[in-house]
């Protein structure tokens, strides 16, 4: 359940806080740039304060929402409007691929999507890293990704190798987007106010594991390993999969210190890695 737009106050559940700044809500939908062709996936709704710029603005506009009151309160607010479909659920169960390849409107093979398709949200503070996880593994119908997130976690998605904040969110992001931070807003443009601020995001989709030479799933599972405990060295992670001998081997290899930690590894060093271990295990 994303934070959204201010209401006549009801009480919030599900982390919710919504977006009640409307001048931010209109920079928000402008860093979407021109979406007249387009179809705009929104995340968590609400009320609709986004809602209601995008559909003066947007081709087609999916908005997805958890809360079955707001949603039921969304379609009778845009029962009049043309282009703009609301869905109940969550947004970790959608399969966008079915959802965005079928005519938009039940029936209606004259409009089927051409996509690439945008996405806007005010995301949960909670499944944040979920819902981008999701959302990357259909990264082929999306083109960009406008996402309001807690200010801590914005820095670990856009962090560099070698920093502590530097992890597996950071790496997975980066390994399908270029990403901008736009700006920071206080607790005070929300209602109720969290305690945190807010970044808005500009994710921007740009696949790098052709250049990288991986299998992105391949390469996503051999993050996570990496990442398995922060603390432990590459080698210590590594070990829970691979021989120790040929975890050294590969480091060698790639031009990487014996004693690494995974958040020291660009991407291109931790893709070294993974294919000089491969090539070592089609040696054996």
């Amino acid at each position: 359940m994303a934070r959204r737009a201010a209401g006549s106050g009801r009480r919030p559940k599900l982390g919710q806080n919504f977006l009640a700044d409307r001048s931010a809500a209109g920079r928000i939908v402008d860093a979407l740039g021109d979406v007249s062709e387009s179809t705009v996936v929104e995340i968590g709704p609400g009320r609709g304060v986004l809602t209601d710029l995008l559909v003066g603005r947007a081709k087609h506009v999916i908005a997805i929402e958890l809360d079955r009151v707001l949603g039921a309160q969304l379609r009778m607010k845009y029962t009049h409007h043309t282009g703009i479909e609301i869905l109940e659920g969550d947004v970790l169960d959608i399969d966008f691929q079915s959802l965005l390849r079928r005519p938009r409107v039940a029936g209606d093979a004259n409009h089927p999507f051409t996509g690439p398709a945008r996405v806007v949200g005010n995301l949960p503070y909670y499944i944040t890293s979920p819902i981008l996880q999701h959302l990357f593994s259909f990264h082929h119908l999306f083109s960009m990704m406008v996402i309001l997130v807690q200010r801590e976690v914005a820095d670990r998605i856009a962090a560099r190798p070698g920093g502590r904040e530097y992890g597996l969110l950071s790496a997975t992001v980066q390994l399908y987007a270029r990403i901008e931070k736009l700006f920071t807003l206080p607790p005070g443009a929300f209602a109720p106010p969290p305690k945190v601020h807010s970044t808005v995001l500009r994710l921007t989709i740009d696949p790098q594991d052709q250049a990288l030479g991986v299998r992105a799933a391949d390469f996503l599972e051999f993050l996570k390993l990496s990442f398995g405990q922060k603390r432990k060295t590459l080698v210590n992670n590594l070990k829970l999969h691979y021989p120790e001998a040929e975890i050294r081997a590969a480091l060698q290899k790639a031009g990487v210190r014996l004693d690494a930690r995974a958040e020291a590894l660009p991407l291109t060093k931790a893709a070294a890695v993974l294919k000089a271990l491969r090539s070592s295990g089609d040696r054996c």
